[in-house]
């Protein structure tokens, strides 16, 4: 099985939408005690009109792939993608990185959907200044050449052992909070990873707010792009958080990241421009909501009604 004749049998068009649990607060910098129970999440992202799910933090749904998969039948839900942090600076973590993005995909290879996607990340506020400054990012804030040898190395590496094992494919998250969030960070990322081997997914919200325009970045990486996450972005308050200098939880608290019908963000551009570069994935929608500020379930609807709007 090859990698690159794979991508070119892909068929064209929007699979679905997705939600995952970060938009009911199963963030990984908070006490678990204070997420929802799995099975309440569940069905509520069912009854908010949602067909697709993302894994989220990794102990959160069942990781016995039997009782997962019986979890996902009961609600005619399809697991669509799995998100892992890693170290992308820090060798010291490379075969802990490793193991837990492996682990993570051999957990999709058995429940997931048709084409599932693994999605690798920078490890989010795991350096303090990264979180203090995010959304305004210096240029000397940026990782050095070595650290970005390293970090195309680890990532290219997981992407082949999960495509050579499971023949599933592996996307980037540029993340706000992170040592890969500007414009000008994930392009040197890209650079130095193999095209035919890693991917990108777009994150609309965490792109923006590091400084990018996410319609561009479809045109600029265009068949590159194999996952999507539709997340709303507020400016003002992006701007607001530059002026007063709040770290990304306080942003995150201010609601930098919205609801899709408040976002600056041109969602119909970006449809008509996946259409064209023949997208042929998910559309996950995510509003990152800290526990006790409004109700999932209500978010979680309108933003798919938003959606509807615009024929998704």
């Amino acid at each position: 099985m090859n990698l690159e004749d794979d991508l070119e049998g892909s068929n064209a068009g929007i699979s679905g939408v997705a939600n995952g649990p970060v938009s009911w607060g199963v963030l990984e910098y908070l006490d678990p005690a204070e997420w929802p129970e799995p099975a309440e999440y569940l069905d509520q992202l069912a009854e908010a009109g949602y067909t697709g799910t993302e894994l989220g933090e990794y102990g959160y749904l069942p990781t016995d792939p039997e009782a997962l998969r019986g979890e996902l039948l009961d609600r005619d839900l399809t697991m669509v993608a799995a998100f892992a942090g890693i170290h992308l600076s820090n060798p010291e973590y490379s075969h802990e990185d490793e193991y837990q993005a492996v682990q993570i995909a051999r957990l999709m290879g058995v429940v997931g959907g048709e084409d599932p996607i693994l999605v690798l990340s920078d490890n989010p506020c795991a350096d303090s200044a990264r979180t203090d400054f995010a959304g305004q990012v210096l240029p000397e804030m940026a990782m050095q050449e070595a650290q970005w040898e390293y970090a195309a190395q680890l990532l290219d590496s997981i992407a082949l052992m999960v495509f050579e094992e499971l023949g599933m494919r592996t996307a980037f998250h540029a993340h706000c909070a992170s040592f890969v969030e500007t414009p000008e960070e994930l392009d040197i990322l890209m650079a130095y990873t193999h095209p035919h081997v890693l991917g990108l997914c777009l994150d609309t919200a965490h792109y923006a707010f590091g400084g990018g325009d996410p319609l561009k970045l479809v045109e600029r990486y265009r068949e590159r792009v194999w996952h999507v996450h539709f997340k709303g972005y507020d400016p003002g308050v992006g701007a607001e958080a530059r002026e007063r200098g709040w770290d990304y939880h306080e942003s995150l608290e201010r609601e930098v990241f919205c609801e899709l019908d408040r976002s600056a963000v041109d969602y119909g551009a970006i449809v008509a421009a996946l259409e064209e570069v023949s997208y042929s994935g998910w559309i996950t929608v995510e509003q990152d909501v800290r526990p006790g500020k409004g109700l999932p379930r209500e978010r979680a609807t309108r933003n798919r009604e938003f959606l509807k709007g615009l024929g998704i």
